[in-house]
């Protein structure tokens, strides 16, 4: 029988995904570690822990190589920074990298979302995104996604997502966690 205290959820206790993340990882007994800095509240409030200003350095990287990343540009930069550096947090504990969004035609994935999903790609991470269009499971293999039902194994997993969490977004990760742990 598996040690769920064993396990630790690295999230951002956002509206949505990461929310529901936090609400199954609780329900479970998973550990949560929710980061936050000052000025971006998180919906969860069991693990958080406030980034200060040397926490969020850490997670600094140029906003060209995020926007290459991701194909796009960001008209406001400087108040998506500390998301980004946030975002760096998660990925950097979490081995196993756990999304709920929508894979875009240039395989990346959308949103904020999608910076961890290319962090865990640049980190060589296990990545599985659920994606709500399609309401299935991929994961990146050999530079694509392919189909692909995830199940929870390492010890340390960041789960972050879409703040317009679907109701089978959310069927989605409750059947992860069954699958993972057994019943909770």
């Amino acid at each position: 029988m598996t040690d769920n205290s064993k396990f630790t959820l690295y999230s951002g206790g956002h509206r949505g995904t990461e929310t529901e993340f936090g609400k199954l990882a609780e329900r479970w007994g998973i550990n949560e570690v929710n980061f936050a800095f000052e000025g971006h509240p998180s919906e969860r409030t069991r693990g958080i822990r406030v980034l200060d200003e040397a926490d969020l350095a850490r997670g600094d990287i140029s906003m060209e190589i995020v926007s290459s990343r991701m194909g796009r540009t960001y008209a406001r930069a400087e108040k998506i920074r500390k998301v980004i550096q946030s975002i760096f947090h998660m990925v950097n504990n979490g081995y196993h990298v756990i999304a709920v969004g929508w894979i875009q035609p240039d395989e990346t994935v959308k949103g904020g979302t999608g910076w961890g999903v290319e962090l865990a790609k640049l980190f060589n991470r296990p990545i599985n995104v659920y994606d709500q269009d399609k309401n299935r499971w991929f994961a990146w293999k050999n530079k694509q996604w392919v189909e692909e039902t995830p199940v929870i194994t390492d010890k340390t997993f960041a789960g972050t997502g879409t703040r317009n969490l679907s109701d089978q977004g959310r069927a989605a990760l409750e059947e992860l966690f069954e699958r993972s742990f057994g019943p909770a």
